[in-house]
């Protein structure tokens, strides 16, 4: 009989406020941050989370986030290279865009909100259709990671010498320091700048899109002027013989700081520009208009007058000269006459990226400003508006702060209480207690640097153990620290509590194990509680060679285990403290152990990376396994059996049978080292706490486990994922069948197509492959019936009954063209193209004939045209050298033809029809202009054009 175990399977996150991999987008109310593979959505103002965008089974980071000008529809890259189109209404996926290698560094939409350009690690730009839901083509150019991306709009009277249907041009920075503009309608390069020495970090473009700002790693912040009229004109010769230049540099904007320049963004309504160059402080300039310098400039010219009369009734007249001079120098105005700084924002934190509320603020004169820190919390403060007395400096104010759902540092230790209702969970400074069941964080203490820690009986207190040696116990009801003990010199790196919960053990790194009785004392008058406290009273110590790391009481009570630093594991009496036993054979020290149920078996973890599990009769080591690639942290048996689960620097979770030595099941999730562990006492769940401020439970599924099916899966999965990547490499020869492979070591062009294939391309393209063979056959079968039918006569009683249908086709109740239409629509329209590419020349030949059939039928005609240009673009030299496919060709064209022109004709006829009821209602809206006021013709047109209509109001019941 197969052994079968129950399946664990991620549940729930939290813990995290936001994360620092991505940045942060701001509509005035809601807050969207990445919080590790999730969006999630604060109501700032109320500071409880509104939504969670998660995709099952996606598990790579959030790397960028942007806001369509539709605003329910945002753009979030991810570290995997794919971007997801998120609608914020629904919470869900709209479209899903795979074309990247690398992580995603930069994302932008265009005015429209139609197209969406992204950038990435892997020195690509791509743009995408979002109505078409497919890829434009590939930019490529730069030699280094894109750091950012913005769509510049030629005017709309530009006579367009391109069929393209959509002209325009884009601005994109990268860390090798160039600056390039790209022609989307030719899709090249027509502009490249060296714009700093070191590399670019940020860009931004004003409103009226004139000026460039760009931020490079030394904290500079150069300016760039675009040309409008060059922009508009298009690339022509001057007189010299040289091309207009569209950007042309003005000067450098002087910075508090020299740090790196990480973020630059102009407010979309208020005349404010914000640069972060310091970790933790984002500088507000304001942006003064031409009527205010030139104001400005009158003043110092009057200024710079007087002191050049001064001078001259002083007889110095070299004065009188640099007086003058100054005036004429003060007559061109400055960049840093439209720049002034107006005030300096400091975070309580280091700032991960920050964002201008895009509407306008509730308050009068004040403009919001959103910051995420990289310490887990986000920050709204009220920028005021500059006034003209000099004695009070502006300062910003903070309003609204996000940070109690979430720990400022690593979660180092977490602990169950004994009904699993709680979950304590402690870090450096904080301890937070949290409500198992709607995960919600329902105590916040301050304490120490937190090492370790564990409910004490009755599980209304915990005790934990600080780095500075002290041991620290919580009263939960009233969230009141009881007491303090200065248990140990040094750091207390283990608690366990024994399991008659009489006592206290603490393993410190001053080479002592403390044992400690809990017992019950007064209260004094000065403490916050009456009544009967907790108290920990020292009863013995025993001295050890070597700083403890670990220590355990056997579940019987017996047995003492010790970890010590020297790699060993002491097993003493615990009544006695007499020398039992020694397990030695780790190469690194032990971080942590546990003893099972039946007090038989000691499981270690190491720092070598191996797992051991010992006979506790006699100290033998049953077996070694080789359990993580980077450090055990904390190792843990399941209540009644031999499993148990291990924890790693690696990232992974992992669950063991302790009887046969196998690895049951490997859960991933977290993206930071795993600190803490701890298992519900009821066997059905798993928390784990990590490097990355996430806490996330594990639960036990009704769903059966096999070893041997779970080994066929991770396998099937390596060569999938095998298969992909060979097909997407670019540095392969040229024959080698990959897909834009260089060609005799020349360098790839500037625009590519964008194709990436994946295990759900892969997948899809083999349904098609399935769907053209069940639905040939069928044909072929009802062909060879029906020749045979025609050559009997009708009155022959050999006429033969029709062959039995597929039962596939026979379950749908479809014809085998229909059959094949279906699955193909239900390929997503984004990996449409990559799912086309798998499929065999013999089957393309295959797939037109269907296509004629649709198109004859007029089946999704939109649907057939895509496929049939893509494949008609991809096997252009085989169709034409193969004579076979003009029988093919030649009717789907008729059919195609036909099908173009009915769609083209509604299309046409809806046109009209909407122009029709356009030129109604201005006729009609001029109209009533005519009845109310007494104006004529042109001055209504004026009027109308001006956009001066009637406000509408909602009227409220």
């Amino acid at each position: 009989m197969v052994q079968s175990y129950l399946k664990h399977g991620p549940t729930q996150a939290f813990g995290l406020v936001c994360s620092s991999s991505s940045n942060s987008v701001f509509d005035g109310k809601l807050a969207f941050v990445p919080a590790l593979e999730d969006v999630l959505v604060w109501d700032v103002k109320k500071g409880h989370m509104v939504a969670m965008w998660h995709e099952t089974g996606h598990r790579e980071e959030v790397t960028c986030i942007v806001q369509s000008p539709k605003p329910d529809l945002f753009a979030v890259g991810y570290s995997d290279g794919s971007v997801r189109l998120w609608n914020a209404t629904t919470n869900s996926v709209s479209a899903t865009f795979n074309g990247h290698k690398k992580a995603i560094t930069a994302l932008c939409f265009d005015d429209g909100g139609t197209r969406l350009a992204s950038g990435s690690q892997d020195t690509d730009i791509i743009l995408w259709d979002i109505v078409a839901e497919a890829g434009l083509y590939r930019l490529r150019g730069h030699r280094d990671q894109i750091t950012g991306l913005h769509f510049l709009s030629v005017a709309d009277s530009q006579p367009s010498t391109s069929t393209a249907s959509a002209p325009g041009l884009l601005l994109s920075t990268s860390k090798d320091t160039f600056m390039k503009i790209w022609d989307l309608s030719t899709q090249h390069c027509i502009q490249t700048i060296v714009a700093h020495r070191s590399e670019i970090w940020s860009l931004a473009v004003n409103q009226e899109q004139d000026l460039i700002f760009t931020g490079s790693g030394e904290g500079e912040v150069k300016a760039w002027r675009i040309d409008r009229k060059s922009l508009a004109e298009g690339l022509k010769e001057t007189q010299v013989g040289e091309l207009s230049r569209i950007v042309h540099p003005l000067s450098s904007l002087p910075l508090v700081s020299k740090h790196r320049v990480s973020q630059i963004q102009f407010h979309p309504t208020q005349p404010y520009l914000a640069v972060q160059s310091h970790d933790r402080s984002v500088e507000i300039f304001r942006v003064r208009t031409v009527e205010e310098v030139k104001k400005k400039q009158a003043r110092r010219k009057k200024r710079a007058a007087e002191k050049g009369k001064q001078a001259h009734g002083n007889g110095n007249e070299v004065e009188n000269d640099e007086g003058d001079g100054a005036s004429v120098a003060m007559t061109e105005a400055t960049l840093v006459d439209f720049f002034t700084p107006h005030l300096v924002v400091r975070a309580s934190g280091k700032i991960r990226s920050f964002d201008f509320c895009g509407s306008h603020s509730n308050l009068k004169n004040v403009t919001q400003l959103f910051v995420a820190l990289t310490s887990n919390a986000l920050e709204v403060y009220n920028i005021p508006q500059p006034t003209k007395s000099r004695d009070e400096p502006a300062e910003a104010m903070r309003t609204y702060s996000v940070d109690l759902p979430g720990h400022r540092a690593d979660v180092r230790t977490l602990c169950l209480s004994s009904d699993d209702q709680i979950l304590a969970s402690a870090s450096n400074g904080s301890l937070k207690v949290w409500n198992m069941k709607t995960t919600q964080c329902i105590r916040t203490i301050e304490c120490g640097h937190a090492v370790c820690s564990t409910f004490l009986p009755g599980d209304r207190h915990v005790a934990v153990g600080t780095k500075s040696g002290e041991l620290l116990i919580y009263d939960i009801g009233s969230s009141t620290l009881i007491e303090t003990i200065k248990a140990h010199t040094g750091t207390i790196w283990s608690i366990h509590v024994r399991h008659d919960g009489q006592a206290l053990v603490t393993g410190s790194a001053d080479k002592d194990v403390k044992f400690w009785s809990l017992e019950q004392k007064d209260a004094t008058d000065d403490s916050v509680q009456s009544g009967k406290l907790l108290s920990l009273v020292h009863v013995r110590t025993l001295k050890m060679s070597d700083d403890v790391l670990a220590v355990r009481y056997s579940p019987n009570g017996k047995l003492l285990a010790v970890a010590l630093l020297d790699s060993t594991v002491k097993v003493f009496y615990q009544d006695s403290l007499k020398f039992f036993l020694s397990l030695y054979g780790h190469k690194l020290p032990v971080l942590s152990m546990d003893i099972s149920h039946d007090s038989k078996l000691i499981v270690t973890s190491s720092a070598d990376k191996n797992v051991k599990i010992w006979g506790l009769d006699f100290g033998d080591c049953h077996k070694s396994i080789f359990a993580h690639d980077e450090s055990v942290m904390q190792v843990a048996f399941e209540r009644g059996s031999h499993y148990f689960w291990t924890v790693g620097k690696d990232k992974l979770l992992k669950y063991w049978d302790g009887d046969k030595f196998e690895a049951i099941q490997k859960l991933e999730g977290h993206h930071g080292e795993i600190w803490a562990l701890a298992l519900s006492h009821h066997g059905s769940f798993v928390v784990t706490g990590s490097h990355d401020k996430s806490i996330r439970v594990w639960e036990k599924l009704d769903e059966p486990l096999f070893l041997e099916e779970e080994r066929e899966k991770e396998l099937e999965r390596l060569y999938e994922t095998g298969i992909a990547e060979s097909l997407n490499r670019t540095e392969a020869p040229i024959g080698s069948g990959v897909e834009g492979g260089p060609v005799n070591d020349i360098a790839m062009t500037e625009a590519a197509g964008v194709t990436k294939q994946t295990t759900e391309t892969l997948m899809a393209g083999e349904r098609i492959m399935e769907a053209l063979e069940l639905a040939d056959l069928e044909r072929d079968k009802m062909k060879e019936y029906n020749e045979n039918l025609a050559r009997l006569s009708e009155n022959d009683a050999m006429r033969m009954q029709p062959p039995a249908r597929n039962p596939v086709l026979a379950a749908y109740d479809l014809e085998p063209e229909a059959y094949v239409l279906r699955v193909v629509e239900k390929v997503p329209s984004t990996s449409l193209q990559d799912a086309l590419l798998v499929l065999p020349f013999g089957k393309v030949i295959s797939l037109m004939v269907y296509l004629t059939i649709w198109a004859e039928k007029e089946w999704n005609i939109i649907l057939v045209s895509r496929i049939i240009f893509f494949l008609l673009k991809t096997h252009h030299h085989q169709i034409v050298a193969n004579r076979i496919m003009r029988t093919t060709l030649i009717p789907l064209r008729k059919h195609l033809r036909v099908a173009l022109q009915k769609q083209r004709d509604i299309i046409g006829y809806n046109l009209a029809a909407l122009q029709f009821i356009h030129r109604k209602n201005e006729s009609e809206r001029t109209a009533q202009f005519y009845e109310e006021e007494d104006l004529d013709e042109e001055k209504v047109k004026a009027r109308i054009a001006e956009g001066k209509k009637r406000k509408r109001i909602n009227l409220k019941a």
